[in-house]
């Protein structure tokens, strides 16, 4: 049994200061639910990861990355017929960055309701699911919401960041119904601060609401009552990724029981290690790194 269930889309990410000039590039592989997921394994969570890689070189150092973590992948799909995703992150001016999303008929987006092993699933405590996976395709979509139909069915508890992409819906309205609708089926939903009007009608369905305001801090809202709790205090190299993070350090504390202020703090404390590096995921602490008050 698997304490959480997560699905989406992994994919390699080329980072440079100016490609058409660059001749050094980093390239990693990255992915909302494929950062969260490392960060709960490196926290002693049993984590299940499904999704579809490319037959590629991408693809396979995917997976070698999630199983030298500890990740379950055996419900993972290889697909050979469609490629990995890639984005292409360019550094203009400071921490601002552009990104160029190369994931139209990618393997990722071809993931399907047919994918999700309804036994394992059901089998979990928690689903965790994005809003990134709904805007890749039809497919996509079909499948998150099937994944939460089985969690509601057998109980388990659903888990959801919005993480809001622009560039991958076709417009705004679009982006909004389909959040909304995603949003309405939490028991517990991650936004930031900005996403909140996205979702607005579905804030009052949700049992737990967790905010976070970047270095102002993040706040919890559970059953009613509200808690609050400040950023860790971190030289930032690059905020991405600091959502997936937070969520996962978020969910270790309340797969542990913890209070909400110190679900918080252990949500902070893991979107700090993330942010201090240029990896989404590399830096993530194991738990003999996290500061006591997180512990």
């Amino acid at each position: 049994m698997t304490e959480i269930f997560t699905l989406g889309e992994a994919l390699g990410v080329v980072s440079a200061d100016r490609l058409r000039h660059d001749t050094d590039v980093r390239l990693d592989v990255a992915g909302a639910e494929f950062t969260a997921a490392i960060g709960l394994a490196r926290l002693g969570h049993s984590v299940t990861w499904l999704g579809r890689v490319g037959a590629d070189e991408l693809g396979a150092r995917i997976l070698t990355v999630l199983r030298g973590e500890g990740v379950d992948v055996s419900h993972a799909q290889t697909d050979p017929a469609a490629p990995t995703g890639l984005a292409v992150r360019q550094r203009r001016i400071g921490r601002v960055g552009h990104v160029v999303h190369y994931r139209g008929g990618s393997a990722g987006s071809r993931l399907g309701p047919g994918d999700i092993p309804a036994r394992a699933l059901q089998a979990a405590k928690v689903l965790h699911v994005t809003g990134i996976t709904p805007a890749l395709s039809g497919t996509a979509w079909s499948a998150a919401h099937h994944a939460i139909k089985l969690a509601r069915e057998a109980g388990v508890a659903v888990s959801v960041d919005v993480n809001h992409r622009p560039q991958l819906w076709v417009d705004r309205q679009e982006a909004v119904e389909a959040l909304t609708e995603l949003a309405a089926g939490a028991d517990v939903l991650f936004a930031n601060q900005d996403e909140l009007q996205l979702i607005e009608p579905a804030i009052g369905t949700v049992r737990e609401l967790v905010v976070t305001r970047g270095g102002k801090g993040a706040s919890a809202t559970v059953n009613g009552m509200r808690y609050d709790a400040q950023a860790a205090p971190v030289t930032v190299v690059d905020p991405v990724g600091a959502g997936a993070a937070f969520a996962a350090g978020y969910l270790s504390g309340m797969l542990e029981e913890l209070h909400p202020t110190d679900r918080l703090r252990r949500g902070s404390a893991l979107a700090a290690f993330t942010i201090a590096g240029h990896s989404p995921w590399q830096g993530l602490p194991t738990r003999s790194e996290l500061p006591p008050l997180t512990f």
